[in-house]
């Protein structure tokens, strides 16, 4: 052994032989997510799914479709992000795909789980997933609300009340507020009787 192996410069060999690190599961993208759903849609289209798990499958496709934009929102780590990410990756698709492996005539009518057919189980996990959804799909929008409230309130300390009137400030001469018309008397823009515009 010279002194080049040291430093790494030694025999190719005996590196190769080392174990390599493995590589890092890679988080998937915004478009990753939308393909998956997209790909599991389309299996269950091919394998002629009945209409009712098509179309619970559709309600959690587009509750994750509306909610895949908003991932950012959540931040990284969030259990709710990753319920996203896992319904699109891995639950819808286990679902659809263990329902299809099986014969249609069987999975319709065997029951398999406490009096319930395949057919009925499914039916039952994507209406978990459709709920499931609905509530982080919520979750999002309210923090986006949220952020509006926060941001209501900012320009209220800032600039005054919102609703109540107030004066607006520019420089030291303040505007006062637009006159508002009263139904019971003579409009402002009128003028007083006996004088022409």
């Amino acid at each position: 052994m010279g002194i080049g192996s040291w430093f790494g410069f030694g025999d190719k060999s005996a590196r190769a032989s080392e174990p390599q690190p493995e590589p890092a599961h890679k988080v998937p993208t915004s478009q990753d997510l939308l393909d998956a759903v997209d790909r599991v849609e389309q299996q269950a289209k091919d394998g002629k799914a009945p209409g009712m798990v098509q179309s619970r499958l559709g309600r959690v496709a587009r509750t994750v479709r509306d909610t895949v934009p908003r991932l950012d929102t959540l931040g990284s780590g969030s259990p709710q992000a990753y319920n996203v990410m896992a319904t699109a990756t891995n639950y819808l698709p286990d679902a659809i795909g263990g329902y299809l492996r099986l014969p249609r005539q069987w999975a319709d009518s065997r029951p398999v789980d406490r009096g319930k057919t395949p057919l009925m189980i499914l039916i039952d996990q994507l209406d978990l997933l459709g709920a499931t959804m609905d509530k982080v799909f919520d979750a999002v929008c309210r923090a986006d609300a949220e952020a509006l409230v926060v941001h209501g309130r900012f320009l209220e300390e800032k600039f005054g009340a919102a609703a109540g009137g107030g004066d607006l400030t520019i420089g030291s001469t303040a505007v006062p507020p637009m006159p508002t018309t009263d139904s019971s008397g003579p409009s402002p823009l009128t003028p007083p009787p006996g004088r022409t515009a």
